[in-house]
Order: structure tokens, then sequence, then C-alpha cells
């Protein structure tokens, strides 16, 4: 993987904390739907984030760069009642929370540059 790009960096390592949630839900909780919600929407973030690096054009990149972002708020919904419902601690949620919150903040800034990209246009 190329070093040095924050948010790939970011999604990946976010990515490899839920594939060990959701397997610790399973195995340990049996705990089979909310896990695999959470699954697919923690482990799409990176994987937009790689597909967006890889896209064609400024408009490719910023529109899987907006569905990375959809899906780092399913996942912080998901983070959300996983521990409402008890079935994550309250500081293992949070720490994730915090760390999709990060997620949302670098995506939204990208947001922002693309509005002020197409301003310049």
């Amino acid at each position: 993987m190329k070093t040095g790009n924050v948010i790939q960096e970011k999604s990946y390592a976010f990515a490899l904390k839920v594939v060990k949630l959701s397997r610790s839900l399973i195995e340990e909780k049996k705990e089979f739907i909310l896990s695999r919600q959470l699954l697919k929407s923690g482990t799409a973030i990176g994987a937009l984030v790689e597909e967006a690096i890889g896209g064609q054009t400024p408009k490719d990149f910023f529109a899987k760069m907006t569905i990375a972002y959809k899906e780092a708020r399913e996942t912080k919904y998901w983070l959300r009642l996983l521990c409402d419902t008890d079935f994550i601690e309250f500081f293992e949620s949070q720490e994730l929370i915090t760390e999709v919150d990060e997620l949302l903040k670098i995506i939204g800034n990208l947001k922002t540059k693309k509005k002020k990209i197409e301003n310049d246009e």
C-alpha cells in the first residue's frame, strides 16, 4: 500500500478493527445481523477510498469519496446501536466512533475542496 496517504491508511486500519470486532461479535455474542451490517459499511469506507484514488477523473474521485462519507456515517450508526444494545462496551464503541469521526472530517474536507474546484471552473 502506498504510504503517506492519510485517508488511505486510516480507512484501512479502521477496516481491520471492524473485521476483528465483527468476528468477535459473531463468535462470542452470536450476533449475526448487526455485525454483518457493521462489517459491510465499515470495510466499504476503505474500499471506496481505494476506488477514488484509482478514479479516472476528478468527478469519479469525488463521487466515490461521497459514497465513502455515507458509509462512514452508516458505520457510526451501527456502532452506536451495538453499544446501546449492549453488544459492545461503551469504551470500545467510543474508540471506533472517534476513528470514524476522524474519517468523516477528512472526507468532509475533501468534499469542501470539490466545491472550491467547481467554483473555480
